[in-house]
C-alpha cells in the first residue's frame, strides 16, 4: 500500500516544505531593511548579502523544490543554508529558549536531505523528464 502513495506523498512532502520556506522568501523581500537590521543584530557580516543569499535559497530554491526541477541539488542547498543559519539564529548553548527552534530545523534538515538522496519522484518535473 504504501509503495501506492510513494508519488502523492512525495510531491506533498515537497509542497510542504517549500510552505516553509518561499513565503519567507517573500517576506525577506517585503522586508529587506528589517532582515537586514536582524542579520546585522547576530554579527553576520555583509548583512545585505546575506539578505540576498536568503532571498534566493528561500525563494528561488524554494519554488525549485516546489515543483520537483533540480530537486536534489535545490534541496541540498536549502538544507546546508538551514544548518548554517541554524547555527547562527539558534544557539540554544547561548540562549536555552531556542533549543526547539534549533532542533525542529535539525529535523526540517533531515526532511531536505532525504530529498536529496532519493529525489522528487514521479510527481516532479525532474520525475516527467526522465
Amino acid at each position: 500500500m504504501l509503495n501506492s502513495l510513494q508519488n502523492p506523498l512525495s510531491l506533498i512532502g515537497r509542497l510542504l516544505l517549500a510552505l516553509l520556506f518561499v513565503p519567507a522568501g517573500f517576506s525577506k523581500i517585503a522586508g529587506f531593511t528589517g532582515t537586514v537590521g536582524y542579520i546585522a543584530s547576530k554579527g553576520v557580516p555583509l548583512p545585505e548579502v546575506a539578505a540576498a543569499i536568503a532571498i534566493v535559497v528561500e525563494l528561488g530554491l524554494g519554488l525549485l523544490l516546489a515543483v520537483g526541477f533540480q530537486t536534489r541539488w535545490a534541496a541540498l542547498a536549502i538544507g546546508v543554508f538551514t544548518v548554517v543559519i541554524t547555527f547562527i539564529f539558534h544557539a540554544f548553548w547561548a540562549d536555552p529558549t531556542q533549543q526547539m527552534a534549533f532542533f525542529k530545523n535539525m529535523a526540517i534538515v533531515g526532511g531536505l536531505f532525504s530529498i536529496a538522496a532519493f529525489g522528487g519522484g514521479a510527481w516532479s518535473v525532474d520525475g516527467k523528464r526522465g
